[in-house]
């Protein structure tokens, strides 16, 4: 009697494993699923709904404006700072959201990390995918107000915008990885969090310009605050879309294009490392939750 052939297993994954976020590819459809579900549910239940995402960031840009700009006495030296403010706020707005939600991702959902396997990494990422969609109407309000202001942008400033996006992305989803998944064994990372989103907060020139850190700092520490991914950002930013709206003789830090190179590639490290640190820790999620 002949042996029966050994069973085929090849079209099988074995349970727990995976590629990381190379899987997004393959698991694309339960991505869209979950940034649908994020999408849909952030205002369920409200009146205004979608209104509110507009209605945040300009009620942040006027307290911001009165405070700091008109209070404080900001607005001198600086042209055009209403435009100046909010390009820099959408900024700061867009990692705030990306970096704390995805921190949080696997601690909200522990009810399907702990009942069924697929790529954790799609929790912390599809956060950074809504926070990008929320991200867009406080950019169109943006846009909309720079063309009012006579806003006429080169092809290079609009390629430094891009590339700004790509660096807060990059950025926030690297570090909602690695916080993310320490936040798993220890929720008290959620505090960490919340420190570190405040000092980038006023450790970038959103509110000031950077010339007042270049004046008041040595150079050797000056050159730390510039090479800073978030200030990075934010200056790609003002340079896409508040110089055009200025006189253009506004000075504007050195080497900007240098700079944003060195944080793309800071930000490729920190994902590169967040990954690694997330899936050292994966293999514990079910039993820590």
């Amino acid at each position: 009697m002949s042996k029966p052939d050994p069973l085929d297993l090849s079209a099988f994954a074995v349970p727990g494993s995976g590629r990381g976020i190379l899987d997004l590819l393959r698991y694309r459809y339960l991505l869209r699923l979950l940034v649908r579900k994020g999408i849909l549910t952030r205002y369920h239940g409200s009146v205004l709904g979608w209104v509110w995402s507009y209605v945040k960031p300009a009620a942040q840009f006027a307290i911001y404006y009165l405070v700091v700009g008109e209070f404080m006495g900001f607005t001198r030296g600086i042209d055009s700072f209403p435009v100046y403010l909010f390009s820099g706020i959408v900024v700061i707005n867009l990692f705030n959201e990306a970096f704390g939600n995805a921190t949080r991702s696997i601690v909200g959902n522990k009810a399907l990390v702990k009942k069924i396997y697929l790529p954790r990494e799609l929790f912390p990422i599809a956060d950074v995918f809504i926070a990008f969609v929320h991200f867009l109407p406080q950019l169109s309000i943006l846009v909309v107000v720079c063309l009012f202001t006579g806003w006429v942008p080169t092809a290079i400033q609009l390629l430094g915008a891009v590339l700004a996006i790509v660096i807060v992305l990059l950025l926030a989803t690297g570090l909602g990885l690695l916080f993310g998944a320490i936040n798993v064994p220890y929720r008290d990372s959620q505090n960490v969090v919340e420190l570190i989103l405040m000092l980038v907060t006023w450790t970038s020139p959103v509110l000031y310009s950077f010339t007042m850190v270049r004046d008041k700092l040595p150079e050797w520490l000056f050159g730390l605050y510039m090479l800073n991914p978030i200030t990075a950002a934010v200056e790609l930013f003002h340079s896409a879309f508040w110089f055009p709206t200025t006189i253009e003789t506004a000075e504007r830090p050195e080497h900007l294009w240098l700079l944003a190179g060195i944080s793309a590639v800071a930000a490729l490290v920190t994902l590169l490392i967040g990954q690694l640190v997330f899936r050292r820790l994966e293999g514990r999620f079910a039993q820590e939750l």
